[in-house]
């Protein structure tokens, strides 16, 4: 019989992590409809000037669904930096808690200090914001899953 504690993911920062990287179905349908999108007429043009299945891919396809890559990190990053379950579930070390169980944490004091409490709630907020900000040229782009090519 097989020992659950063998992957070690007790109170480490591993459960948190290893599910985000194989992806959410969101994101992979997303993805798949943009690629779905590149005209063939492109691709076809590639394979007549001899190139491959590779340079096809990264020089043709990649860059034409690189709105859709952008609306993908945003959304992965806003999913787990604003992941609340996930770490209460995984994590009994305080030193490992995330920004959002701190924030928690001081709330469950006896006395909750509003203005500390509104202040870290600005500041968790803040990376989101910033990070929509410097890419939402290609966030709108990309949440738009036709996008401009059918409008051309």
């Amino acid at each position: 019989m097989k020992n659950e504690a063998a992957f070690h993911f007790h109170s480490t920062i591993y459960p948190l992590i290893i599910p985000h990287l194989l992806g959410s179905a969101f994101n992979i349908f997303l993805l798949r409809q943009f690629f779905k999108g590149v005209p063939d007429i492109y691709i076809e043009a590639a394979k007549l000037e001899g190139a491959n299945h590779f340079q096809i891919f990264f020089k043709i396809a990649l860059p034409m669904v690189k709105p859709a890559l952008f609306t993908v990190a945003i959304f992965s990053f806003n999913g787990v930096w604003n992941d609340f379950l996930g770490p209460l579930l995984y994590l009994n070390d305080e030193s490992l808690y995330t920004l959002q169980l701190g924030l928690q944490v001081s709330h469950e004091q006896s006395t909750t200090q509003w203005n500390y409490l509104m202040v870290g709630s600005l500041l968790i907020l803040a990376p989101v914001i910033i990070l929509f900000f410097f890419f939402q040229k290609y966030f709108i782009q990309g949440s738009n899953i036709l996008g401009d090519r059918e409008e051309k």
